[in-house]
């Protein structure tokens, strides 16, 4: 690690944690002297779940994608490393959802696509979505 000061600029990392998680990234120093993922980088987990985007205070916040082991991708916004924002969640059987999200849930208007490619709009509440509407191309 360098002898960087706090505001000096973020600090550029290599680090694998001793539960083989992987960092590379940025990072920055508390006032109390603890370094935290800051700014951008990658995170691997050992289980193989990829993350791709903006921390702040060594959560994901910002910007990001979530890549599963399963292919379900999410690209959008975090908040407290949770989905919270905008953003597009695409399911390992293609289908995806794209909208609102609030801690990790489906929350307020949105599109959901299936896997005949069928695009079914409204307001979506977790699990649950009444009232949507099959979207026509004509």
């Amino acid at each position: 690690m360098s002898d960087k000061k706090e505001g000096e600029g973020p600090l550029k990392v290599s680090y694998i944690f001793p539960n083989g998680d992987r960092y590379e990234g940025e990072c920055s120093r508390s006032a109390s002297g603890v370094v935290m993922r800051s700014g951008t980088g990658k995170q691997i987990t050992a289980s193989g779940i990829i993350y791709t985007g903006e921390w702040h205070e060594d959560k994901m916040n910002g910007r990001g994608t979530l890549q599963h082991p399963s292919g379900a991708v999410y690209e959008g916004d975090f908040k407290d490393n949770m989905y919270h924002g905008t953003g597009t969640y695409t399911f390992a059987d293609a289908s995806k959802y794209t909208g609102n999200f609030c801690k990790n849930r489906l929350e307020g208007d949105g599109a959901f696509t299936d896997t005949q490619g069928l695009v079914w709009t409204g307001d979506f509440h977790g699990k649950a979505a009444l009232g949507l509407k099959l979207q026509h191309n004509i």
